[in-house]
């Protein structure tokens, strides 16, 4: 039976647990594949010693020295960030291995990097991981939907972010509460700007738009919004238009040029993503031929990614065996194919809003608001305002018409600026179901 050796960077949260998948999943692995995949070696700084079952396993603190041992045939980088997991995986490439990687910031930050040099070097890059947790996102983009046009891209892509919105929504707890109380539970990093301000979802997204059009992309071409603004009255409103807040990943393409934005977004409860809670994520892909596809299960975890990380290793294995290294490009496209495509400028996105407008409750403000929005074009679906709980300012709600970015910027720069206006406006995009 054919043995291939396996080193891990890292044994973290991933891999830990892609260390456990590959040990209790081994006989079945085998089963199905006629391969022997063993881990070898493992590196890092902050352990001393690996759990009594790994014993036949080789402890390092050098990275280099896994990268560099002729006995491995994958290296898995688990480390998280830039560097130094850019310089160990690209160290891995040179040196002829192949690499698996959940490393999605890494990936939609120097993927062309990479991905260029294990193409000229004749490796593979794996990277399920990094979208999507557990679920075969990338695998589905890649093999699945092949035949496909890509029309559009639309998901809830980070955990954290879910679960804050979903116990905002079904327990109405402020957005700081529930963020303290996910941190307290592991839900949620020390540091959750990553997740609450949508970078960590702009990241899966540039991945995913570069394998579905053939592009290069990165997260800084992506618009992006995060959650933090949102308040337990905005949830409210949003239940009395039918709707629930979710941060999503939008992508459309438009041929010559495609849309990438994330954001909060109202989803009216008739969409399948309004009933994605909890931690849970969803990808949505529509494609010429198959039409609407959408993937669904846990997006984060231990054993969750540790089994995506352990589905790549094996792909590579059964192609080293069969002698088909690089049968499958890495990005869907061959390399030659990926180019550049423009992305469509926020200000031409055309969608329904949502305003919250905290102003004082005096004669004529509504009616100054409304010539205001009149004026950069744009038409009020609704209103809604309640009435005075408490002395001070109080909360005017509309929901617009279709209308473009430019003309809302434009509209809300001169509201926020009116005597009577208390607070920046908050804007909420609407997903229009078609």
């Amino acid at each position: 039976m054919k043995e291939i050796r396996v080193g891990i960077i890292g044994f973290g949260t991933v891999g830990s647990g892609l260390a456990e998948v590959l040990l209790e999943q081994q006989q079945r692995l085998e089963k199905r594949s006629g391969i022997s995949v063993r881990l070898s070696k493992v590196a890092d700084i902050h352990i001393s010693e690996l759990p009594p079952q790994f014993a036949g396993v080789t402890l390092t603190k050098d990275a280099a020295e896994l990268i560099n041992d002729p006995d491995i045939d994958i290296v898995v980088e688990l480390i998280g960030g830039i560097e130094p997991a850019k310089t160990f995986v690209m160290d891995a490439i040179a040196s002829g291995k192949h690499v698996v990687t959940a490393n999605k910031a890494l990936l939609s930050q120097e993927g062309q990097d990479i991905f260029s040099a294990a193409s000229k070097k004749g490796v593979e890059v794996g990277f399920e991981a990094s979208v999507g947790g557990g679920i075969p996102v990338i695998k589905s983009l890649k093999e699945g939907l092949v035949a496909n046009k890509i029309l559009a891209i639309m998901g809830i892509m980070n955990g954290t972010a879910n679960y804050i919105l979903t116990r905002m929504t079904d327990e109405g707890i402020p957005f700081a509460e529930v963020l303290k109380d996910a941190q307290e539970q592991g839900f949620a990093e020390a540091d959750p700007t990553y997740d609450i301000e949508g970078i960590d979802t702009a990241h899966k997204l540039a991945i995913l738009m570069t394998m579905a059009y053939g592009m290069n992309i990165t997260h800084n071409d992506i618009a992006t919004e995060g959650i933090s603004q949102i308040k337990p009255v905005d949830i409210e409103f949003a239940r009395e238009f039918g709707c629930r807040i979710k941060l999503l990943a939008i992508s459309h393409n438009h041929g010559d040029h495609v849309e990438a934005r994330v954001h909060p977004t109202m989803v009216p409860d008739s969409h399948l993503l309004a009933k994605i809670d909890g931690a849970f994520n969803a990808i949505h892909f529509t494609g010429d031929m198959v039409g609407n596809v959408l993937l669904y299960g846990l997006g984060a975890g231990k054993m969750a990614t540790g089994s995506a990380v352990a589905a790549d290793i094996l792909d590579i294995a059964r192609d080293i065996r069969s002698g088909s290294v690089g049968r499958v490009p890495s990005l869907s496209y061959l390399p030659e194919y990926i180019g550049e495509r423009k992305i469509t400028p926020m200000s031409e996105l055309a969608c329904a809003y949502y305003f919250r407008i905290t102003a004082n409750d005096e004669p004529g403000v509504l009616s100054t608001i409304a010539g205001i929005l009149s004026r950069n074009g744009i038409s009020i679906e609704s209103v809604i305002q309640k009435g005075r709980k408490e002395l001070g300012p109080v909360s005017v709600v509309m929901r617009t018409h279709t209308a473009t970015e430019s003309s809302v910027s434009a509209a809300l720069s001169e509201i926020d600026a009116l005597d009577v206006v208390a607070a920046p406006t908050i804007k909420i995009r609407m997903l229009e179901i078609e």
